[in-house]
């Protein structure tokens, strides 16, 4: 049953890709207009196997001696993808990735402590869950496609909510709970949300931050649209715990704007940049803060150094800790203490 689960995630996944096929060819868009609004259907068939490898470029680096290329900015995010997917697949079906989806020809295969199917009562946030589920299990397997041979396998995932899990650490460092108690993600709703809230804001500021290093035009495209898949995410988990905050006595409004807070003091920025996050209110408790961006409304950027620190929970140099115990998968190995894209 937990399987079919799955299998029904991945098909509901190829269904969304198939609609959106079938309308570009019923709106008679020419192959060129849909080269420019997808990079599935830029392979001209209906076969999504065939998605464009074009060979990775090399990217400008500040770093001596380490060359980056697209291939690598991807595998970065593929990391994440991995990170986001096994949350939620457990969260909502209760199991994790299906086996196929793990094993890349890079970096070591490493296995997920943690994670449990939410026993939610508001069906509401247990369909969200689905199909953001569904959503990042298709990221991976995409990523995985597009980069190729060159694909890294998923790093050993810390999501547990033990007194060693990744979550009660990150939600002690937030204050969310005492120096000696733990946090579970899978407990309710609404730890659940706290918990996504977490992941989303900073997968949707990693991926604007590595898309101007892309070289590859379909790579660029492909990104972008991962990027505004994330974001889509992040508007709702940000929609909800704003809407379920209005009663006070759920603390989701507090709590979303204390791992803002916490995010801030992890990425390692300063000075002006020091206060970049933003949670789910403005300075008024009342007014609502659903998209953070700057006065021009733009969404703010991430290095891969501020990322790294923020999924490590370390502020310090190193490599690993946090919800990847033994750091994430790089074909290149500088690129884990670099911080060179």
């Amino acid at each position: 049953m937990i399987k079919d689960s799955v299998f029904a995630a991945l098909e509901l996944a190829e269904l969304r890709r198939a609609e959106r096929r079938r309308f570009l060819k019923m709106a008679g868009a020419s192959t060129a207009a849909i080269g420019g609004l997808s990079l599935l259907a830029a392979c001209g068939d209906d076969n999504d196997d065939l998605i464009p490898n074009p060979t990775p470029s090399p990217t400008p680096t500040p770093t001596p001696g380490v060359t980056v290329t697209d291939g690598d900015i991807l595998n970065l995010a593929l990391n994440l993808e991995y990170l986001e997917a096994q949350f939620y697949s457990f969260a909502a079906f209760g199991t994790g990735l299906p086996e196929s989806s793990l094993t890349g020809s890079v970096g070591t295969r490493g296995a997920v402590t943690g994670g449990r199917k939410v026993p939610f009562t508001d069906p509401l946030v247990a369909a969200y869950a689905r199909e953001i589920a569904a959503d990042e299990i298709a990221h991976v397997n995409f990523l995985r496609t597009a980069i190729g041979s060159t694909a890294v396998a998923q790093p050993a995932i810390n999501i547990d909510g033990g007194a060693n899990g990744a979550f009660t650490a990150a939600a002690r460092a937030a204050k969310l709970v005492g120096a000696t108690e733990n946090f579970d993600p899978y407990l309710n709703d609404n730890t659940f949300l706290l918990s996504a809230f977490l992941f989303e804001d900073v997968g949707v500021t990693a991926y604007k931050g590595a898309a101007p290093l892309l070289s590859s035009a379909t790579f660029l495209e492909a990104a972008a649209g991962i990027l505004a898949a994330e974001a889509y995410h992040a508007g709702l988990v940000r929609t909800v715990i704003y809407a379920k905050g209005l009663d006070a006595s759920t603390g989701l409004r507090q709590g979303a704007n204390a791992i803002s807070d916490a995010r801030d003091s992890l990425d390692g920025t300063t000075g002006a940049q020091a206060d970049l996050d933003q949670g789910v209110t403005g300075s008024d408790a009342s007014i609502s803060n659903i998209v953070p961006a700057d006065g021009n409304a733009i969404a703010y950027s991430r290095t891969t150094q501020q990322v790294h620190n923020i999924v490590y929970l370390r502020t310090t140099a190193g490599v690993g800790g946090g919800f990847f115990p033994n750091g994430t998968n790089n074909a290149v190995a500088a690129l884990r203490t670099s911080g060179a894209f």
